[in-house]
């Protein structure tokens, strides 16, 4: 009897212990089953919005995406190099441009936490040759702010830097535009004084503050402080894009950016800064809590911290806002844009090596996606589908496809990509070409003066000058400051 009982209780406890094991089990098989079904969900369309937008040249570079802290998609898109046909991947390098601020922000944030700059003391304090009068008004954080009064940029003809001091030297004579801390004005000048103090401060390059305080800490093996001659593995190249088609960017020197925006680096380095921003790898909390502090209303709809814009975002095309916090930036040839959510330890990291792309739209979109709320998809540029078409079927079969299609939900038009598409044709030679595409655009614009002023152009190169004139009187009647057509109308006429 006493055995019996004894087996019975063991088997119960056996059976006990297979059967909630055999639930819990279950039901973990599951949730994994489904998270992943879910992220696979989210990764498709991700991948499908990112794909549409690069296929019709709104896009060229390389995207991560991170939710829930972890990275569900990153990949590459276009080319890297477009003469060689060298893909964009995740480890291609790009210029970051105004994005270099947090990283800037960090720095002086570092120095603060070690009691080695004041936050609220005079930028005279630290640089003793800087004119008091602004100076003395002007404090570390005004600078990071965006408060200081100082202009945007450094207005100069000057074509190379070779140290920050000859960049400050610049500014230090300027007037300030307004009162310091009075309103939040954007300033790259601003940044670049801050870059100028760390240096003076520490006795070290900004290059070498950014590789010991922050890169090497981090592992951000793929990113520094860009200059044209270093030879760089992995360096994209520059374009231009009018989402017609692309361009070599016109080559100039930026060694005037420096720490407002002379960084490079990957969607990989740049998600590694983003997860340290949750951490106390670079800073103690207390003061990374002073960085992601709303100062001060900005002109974009949000206010501005230490580096980084924080306001809240559409999610999808939704009613719903999220709070954010990020930066973006962009230069000729490139333009980035970093957004992280907080409150799902979420990141949107787009580097593009064009100076125009969809990239504050694609993030819109991505976000509805993460929060599976309903979001756009790309129009399709209806002028890019037009000249593909004549330069395939000519242009006949181009008309049909315009006039077909012009008023289509698929597709957008726009002036000035329908202008440029004239102005391809046009220095193809193909002038008669150009002309009908003008008409066509006229008629969908019939208050665009540009597009009246470039069909005289063109007007003239057939030899119909009355034509011509008409067309250009009109683009002057439209838009009397048209000084392009003004001008032209003289030699016309007189």
């Amino acid at each position: 009897m006493k055995k019996s009982y004894l087996f019975s209780q063991v088997y119960f406890l056996i059976f006990a212990m297979f059967f909630a094991t055999s639930c819990n089990g279950q039901t973990n098989s599951n949730a994994e089953n489904s998270t992943k079904s879910i992220d696979k969900t989210k990764i498709d369309k991700i991948d499908e919005i990112i794909r549409l937008y690069s296929e019709n040249a709104g896009f060229n570079g390389s995207v991560l995406v991170a939710h829930n802290g972890k990275v569900i998609y990153k990949n590459g898109f276009g080319l890297a190099n477009m003469e060689w046909n060298i893909p964009n991947e995740v480890n291609t390098k790009f210029r970051i441009a105004s994005v270099t601020k947090p990283f800037t922000a960090m720095l002086v944030m570092q120095l603060v936490a070690k009691n080695k700059l004041d936050l609220q003391k005079p930028i005279t304090t630290y640089l003793k040759d800087y004119p008091k009068e602004n100076g003395s008004k002007i404090t570390i954080h005004h600078l990071l702010t965006h408060s200081s009064g100082l202009k945007r940029d450094v207005e100069t003809e000057q074509k190379q830097f070779h140290n920050p001091k000859q960049l400050v030297e610049m500014l230090d004579n300027k007037p300030l535009i307004h009162k310091p801390g009075e309103k939040f004005e954007y300033s790259n000048a601003g940044y670049i004084l801050l870059g100028y103090i760390l240096e003076t401060v520490t006795k070290k390059s900004y290059k070498d503050l950014l590789e010991e305080n922050i890169f090497k800490p981090l592992n951000m093996n793929n990113s520094g402080f860009y200059r044209h001659r270093l030879l760089l593995e992995n360096r994209s190249s520059g374009y231009r894009n009018n989402f017609i088609d692309y361009q070599n960017s016109n080559y100039r020197d930026f060694s005037n950016a420096y720490s407002a925006g002379a960084i490079y680096s990957t969607v990989e380095d740049m998600f590694l800064f983003d997860q340290a921003m949750y951490s106390e790898n670079l800073l103690p909390k207390k003061y990374m809590d002073l960085i992601l502090t709303k100062y001060i209303q900005a002109d974009f709809g949000g206010h501005y911290g230490y580096g980084l814009e924080l306001a809240k975002k559409p999610i999808g095309n939704s009613s719903d806002m999220i709070e954010t916090i990020g930066h973006s930036g962009t230069l000729p040839g490139y333009c980035a844009v970093y957004t992280r959510i907080p409150s799902s330890h979420s990141a949107i990291i787009f580097l593009s090596n064009t100076g125009r792309a969809y990239l504050n739209t694609m993030t819109t979109a991505i976000t509805g996606i993460l929060y599976d709320k309903p979001y756009d998809k790309p129009k399709k540029s209806i002028a890019k589908v037009f000249i593909d078409t004549i330069d395939k079927k000519g242009i006949d079969s181009g008309i049909q496809f315009f006039n077909k299609f012009k008023n289509n939900d698929d597709y957008y038009v726009k002036e000035k990509e329908m202008n440029i598409v004239s102005y391809k044709l046009l220095q193809s030679d193909r002038v008669q070409e150009a002309r009908e595409v003008l008409k066509l655009a006229i008629g969908v614009f019939p208050n665009a003066f540009n597009l009246y002023d470039s069909y005289g152009e063109v007007l003239l190169v057939l030899g119909e000058k009355e034509k011509a004139i008409e067309n250009y009187r009109k683009s002057v009647e439209l838009n009397p400051k048209n000084k392009n057509g003004i001008r032209i109308l003289k030699e016309l006429e007189y």
